[in-house]
C-alpha cells in the first residue's frame, strides 16, 4: 500500500476551498429551478376553474354586462314634472310678460320647461292662507306640496317703472348737459329718482324657496333659474331701449373660443388620464388573488411544507411564485382595458346615433401608441404589485386573513393613483421621484404623445421604480426565509383573551404589533388636533399650544403605553446613562451635519415649493417667534420637542420595532413615523432622513439622552440662524463668504464646506458604529429565528455546533 502524505497548508486550504466553491454554488440563483416552479404554480393555477373565472373570463363579461345594464336603466332616467308655487303674479309688468294663460311665455321658456314645471298661480296674499308667507312657503317645500316657491313683492312692477324711467331721464339729463356745456349741469332738470341711489332705484327681486336637501326641489330651481334669467336679460334689452342707449352696450364684445386642439389629441388627453388608471388598479387586483392562494391556500392545503423541503432556494421559489403572478397580473389588466375599451366604443358609438347625442362624449378610440405604452409599462407594475402581495399573502395565516388585506394595500395605493389623475398634476421632477405616481405621469405624457418630456424624466421614474421593485422582491423573499412568518399558527380573537394576553405576556420590550400601533394612534392625534386648535394670537397662547401638542398629545400617549404594556418601561424608552463620550460626539455630528441638512431642505423646497397660501398660513406663527427672546425660543422650540418626540419616536415606537430582529428595518419605519409627524410635506422629508441619523445613534449607544443631545442641537442651530441680523452679514461679509451664502430664504453653506462637514459628521458615525451594541433579548431572539435555515448537512452540521456553543 503506497501511502501519500500531503502537506499541512494543502490539507487546511482544501476545506477553505470546498466551503468557498459551495458558498458560491448556493448563492447562485439556478434559473432552472425557478422554470420549474413557474410551470408548477401555472399549471396549478389553471387548473382552478375559479381562478380561470376570476382572470379570465369575468374581465371578458364584467363590462358588457356593465353596459347593457346600463342601456336598460337607461331608459328609465326620464325627467320627472315639478311644482312650483308662484305668489304675486299680478304684480308682474305687462311688458314683457312672463306668464300666459298660467304657462310661461315662450319666449323665455322652451316647450320642454313648460311641460317640466306645473305652476300654481296664486293671489298676494293668498286668499286661503294667513300667516307669513315666508314661513308658510318653507313648510309647503318641507312637506313635499311643492318643489319650489317663487314670491313677487307687490311694489315689483312699480319700481320696475320707476327704474326704467329714471334710465331714461338720466340719459336725456346727460344728453342735454353734453349738448350745452361740457362741465355744466341743466338747472331745469330735476327728478326726485336722481337723488336716489342705484340701490334704491332697483326693484327687489322675486324670491324663490327651494330645498337643496331634496334632488326633486334642486332640478325645480335649476329650471326655474333659467327661465328668469331669460326674463331678466329681456327687461334689460327694453330698458335700454327706452335710454336710448343701443342694445350692444349690455354686451360690448363676443368671446371667440378657438380650440387648437386636435380631435386625436383630445381623445389622447382623456385616454392618458384613464388608461393609466385601469391598468394600476386590475395590476394590483390580478396580482392579489392568485398570491393569496399561492402562499396562504398552500398553507392551508398543506403543500407549502413540501415545497419548502425541495433542493430549491428560498429566493428560487420566491421568484418563481412572482412569474406566476406577474403572468396572472398582467393577463388580467390587458384583459380588462380590451373589454372596458370594446364596450365603451360601442356603448359611445349607440349615444350618438340615438335622439339624445348630447350624453355622447366626443370621444375616439385610443391611439395605438398608446397600447405599445401600457403594455410596456405593465411589465414594471406588475413586478411590483406581485412581489407586494406575495409578502404579504406570506405573512397571512389564511385565504381569508389574506383577502382581507387587499383593502389597507389599496387604500395606500389610492392616493398615488389619483394623483396623476388631478388637473394640475405635472411630470416634473418632484413627482417623478414618486412610485406609482411618476409611472403613470410617465405614460401619460407618452400617450399625450410628448416625447421630449418623457424622455428627459424617463431616468428618475424608471430608477425609482426600480428600486422600489428591489425592495419589494426582498421583502419577499425576506418573507419566504422567515420561519416564523411562513408557519404562524391560526389563533381565535376574543377581547378578554386578548387583554389578559397583553397583561400576562407582556415583556420588557414591546412587540412590533404595540409599536406600529402607538405611531398610527400618535398619527390620528395630531390629525384631528390640528383641526380642533385654534391659531395662536400671542407668545403665551403659542407656548400653552406646543405645551400640549409635545407633552399631552405626543409624549404621553407612549409613556402611557409602555407603562401599561411592558415590565421595564425604562429599558422601552432606553432611559439609561450611555457612555459620556457619546453625548459630545452626538452635539457634534449634528453641527457637521447642518449644512448638509440646509441643502437638503433648499433641494426638497425646489422640487415640492411651499405654496404661497400656506406661507400666509405660517405667517403669524413665525412673526410670534421673531418677536419672542431667543432664550424662550430655544427652550420652545428646541428642547421640548427634543424630549418629547425622542420618547415616542426613539424610545417606544424603535424599541418595539426592535423586536423584529432587524436594525435597519426599526430605524427606517420610526423615521418615517417621525416625518409623518409633522405638518408640511417638505418638512416630513427632510425629518425623514434626519430621523434615520437620530434612530442610528441611539440604536448604536443604547440610550435616548445622545438622540436627544442631537435633536435638541439640530433644532436649536434651525431657530438661531434665523435671528442673525442682516447688518452682522455685510460686516462680516469679508471672511463669511468662504463659508456661507445668501439665498431668498436664509443662508446656505458653501458646497465644498458643507462637503467637508458631511465628511467629518460620516466619521463620527463610523465611530458610533464600532460601539458595542447592546442588543434586546427579544431582538437577539428574533435575529437568530429570521436566519435563513442551512441549505446543506456540512452547513447544518456547523450550525449545531456553533449554536451549541452559544448556549
Amino acid at each position: 500500500m503506497r501511502i501519500v502524505k500531503l502537506s499541512p497548508n494543502r490539507n487546511a486550504s482544501r476545506p477553505a476551498k470546498e466551503k468557498s466553491v459551495r458558498e458560491s454554488q448556493e448563492t447562485r440563483m439556478k434559473w432552472a429551478n425557478v422554470k420549474l416552479i413557474f410551470f408548477r404554480e401555472a399549471k396549478d393555477q389553471l387548473r382552478d376553474r375559479r381562478t380561470l373565472f376570476t382572470i379570465a373570463v369575468l374581465p371578458l363579461l364584467l363590462y358588457p354586462l356593465l353596459g347593457m345594464t346600463f342601456m336598460q336603466i337607461s331608459q328609465f332616467m326620464r325627467e320627472h314634472p315639478t311644482r312650483v308655487w308662484i305668489v304675486g303674479s299680478a304684480f308682474l309688468p305687462h311688458e314683457p310678460p312672463l306668464l300666459l294663460d298660467s304657462r310661461f311665455a315662450a319666449d323665455f321658456a322652451t316647450d320642454q320647461d313648460n311641460k317640466l314645471l306645473e305652476l300654481v298661480i296664486a293671489d298676494y296674499p293668498p286668499s286661503d292662507i294667513q300667516g307669513d308667507l315666508e314661513s308658510i312657503a318653507q313648510e309647503k317645500i318641507r312637506s313635499g306640496e311643492f318643489d319650489a316657491v317663487l314670491i313677487f313683492d307687490p311694489d315689483f312692477g312699480e319700481q320696475l317703472d320707476k327704474f326704467r324711467r329714471s334710465m331714461s331721464k338720466s340719459q336725456n339729463g346727460a344728453a342735454n348737459t353734453d349738448s350745452a356745456a361740457p362741465n355744466t349741469v341743466d338747472p331745469t332738470f330735476d327728478d326726485p329718482l336722481l337723488s336716489e341711489t342705484p340701490d334704491v332705484m332697483r326693484a327687489p327681486g322675486p324670491e324663490v324657496f327651494y330645498n337643496t336637501a331634496d334632488d326633486k326641489s334642486r332640478i325645480a330651481f335649476q329650471r326655474l333659474s333659467r327661465v328668469l334669467e331669460s326674463w331678466r336679460r329681456s327687461l334689460v334689452q327694453q330698458n335700454l331701449e327706452a335710454s336710448s342707449v343701443p342694445l350692444e352696450a349690455a354686451d360690448p364684445f363676443v368671446l371667440v373660443n378657438t380650440d387648437v386642439a386636435e380631435e386625436e389629441s383630445r381623445s389622447a388627453a382623456t385616454w392618458s388620464k384613464v388608461l393609466p388608471f385601469i391598468l394600476m388598479v386590475w395590476a394590483l387586483t390580478g396580482a392579489f388573488y392568485p398570491a393569496v392562494d399561492l402562499c396562504a391556500g398552500e398553507k392551508e392545503r398543506g403543500t407549502l411544507e413540501t415545497l419548502l423541503s425541495s433542493p430549491a432556494k428560498r429566493s428560487e421559489i420566491v421568484w418563481g411564485k412572482l412569474l406566476t403572478v406577474m403572468m396572472f397580473s398582467m393577463t388580467t389588466s390587458l384583459l380588462n382595458l380590451l373589454s372596458m375599451g370594446m364596450t365603451g366604443l360601442i356603448i359611445f358609438q349607440q349615444l350618438a346615433k340615438s335622439a339624445d347625442a348630447s350624453m355622447a362624449m366626443n370621444l375616439g378610440p385610443p391611439p395605438v401608441s398608446a397600447v405599445v405604452w401600457l403594455v410596456l409599462a405593465l411589465i414594471p407594475i406588475s413586478a411590483l404589485f406581485s412581489a407586494l402581495a406575495l409578502a404579504i399573502a406570506a405573512f397571512a395565516r389564511s385565504s381569508k386573513e389574506g383577502q382581507y388585506y387587499l383593502l389597507p394595500l389599496l387604500m395606500i395605493m389610492m392616493p398615488l393613483m389619483m394623483l396623476p389623475m388631478l388637473p394640475s398634476a405635472r411630470l416634473d421632477l418632484g413627482t417623478s421621484l414618486i412610485p406609482v405616481s411618476g409611472l403613470m405621469m410617465l405614460l401619460r405624457s407618452l400617450i399625450e404623445g410628448d416625447y421630449a418630456q418623457s424622455l428627459a424624466y424617463f431616468p428618475p421614474v424608471s430608477l425609482v421604480t426600480g428600486v422600489c421593485c428591489l425592495f419589494a422582491v426582498r421583502w419577499a423573499v425576506e418573507q419566504f426565509r422567515n420561519e416564523s412568518v411562513l408557519f404562524r399558527e391560526s389563533e381565535r380573537f376574543g377581547v378578554g383573551m386578548w387583554m389578559r394576553h397583553l397583561i400576562r405576556d407582556r415583556g420588557d420590550t414591546p412587540n412590533v404589533a404595540e409599536a406600529i400601533a402607538c405611531g398610527v394612534l400618535l398619527l390620528m392625534i395630531r390629525f384631528f388636533a390640528g383641526f380642533m386648535a385654534a391659531a395662536p394670537t400671542g407668545w403665551s397662547d403659542l407656548v400653552v399650544l406646543m405645551l400640549i401638542t409635545q407633552v399631552v398629545l405626543i409624549a404621553a400617549p407612549p409613556m402611557m403605553m409602555a407603562t401599561f404594556l411592558t415590565r421595564s418601561p425604562r429599558k422601552t424608552l432606553s432611559l439609561r446613562l450611555p457612555a459620556w463620550k457619546t453625548i459630545p460626539a452626538a452635539i457634534l455630528v449634528a453641527l457637521c451635519l447642518h449644512p448638509s441638512v440646509l441643502w437638503l431642505a433648499e433641494g426638497i423646497q425646489h422640487l415640492y415649493p411651499i405654496s404661497s397660501e400656506t406661507v400666509q398660513q405660517l405667517k403669524p406663527f413665525s412673526d410670534l417667534v421673531a418677536q419672542a427672546p431667543l432664550l424662550h425660543v430655544i427652550l420652545l422650540l428646541a428642547l421640548v420637542p427634543a424630549v418629547c418626540e425622542e420618547l415616542a419616536f426613539r424610545g417606544f415606537i424603535l424599541s418595539g420595532l426592535r423586536s423584529g430582529g432587524r436594525k435597519w428595518t426599526a430605524i427606517l419605519i420610526s423615521s418615517v413615523f417621525f416625518g409623518l409627524a409633522h405638518g408640511l410635506l417638505q418638512q416630513s422629508l427632510s425629518a425623514c432622513v434626519v430621523g434615520v441619523v437620530i434612530g442610528f445613534i441611539a440604536v448604536q449607544t443604547g440610550s435616548l439622552l445622545p438622540a436627544i443631545a442631537y435633536h435638541f442641537t439640530h433644532n436649536a442651530l434651525a431657530v438661531s440662524v434665523t435671528r442673525i441680523p442682516d447688518s452682522w452679514w455685510q460686516a462680516n461679509h469679508s471672511w463669511t463668504k468662504f463659508f456661507v451664502h445668501k439665498t431668498e430664504s436664509g443662508f446656505l453653506y458653501q458646497w465644498p464646506f458643507a462637503l467637508l462637514l458631511a465628511m467629518v459628521a460620516l466619521l463620527l458615525l463610523q465611530w458610533f458604529r464600532v460601539q458595542p451594541y447592546q442588543r434586546y433579548d427579544e431582538e437577539s431572539l428574533q435575529e437568530r429565528m429570521n436566519k435563513p435555515l442551512p441549505s446543506s448537512p456540512g452547513d447544518l452540521r456547523s450550525s449545531c455546533q456553533a449554536t451549541k456553543a452559544e448556549c
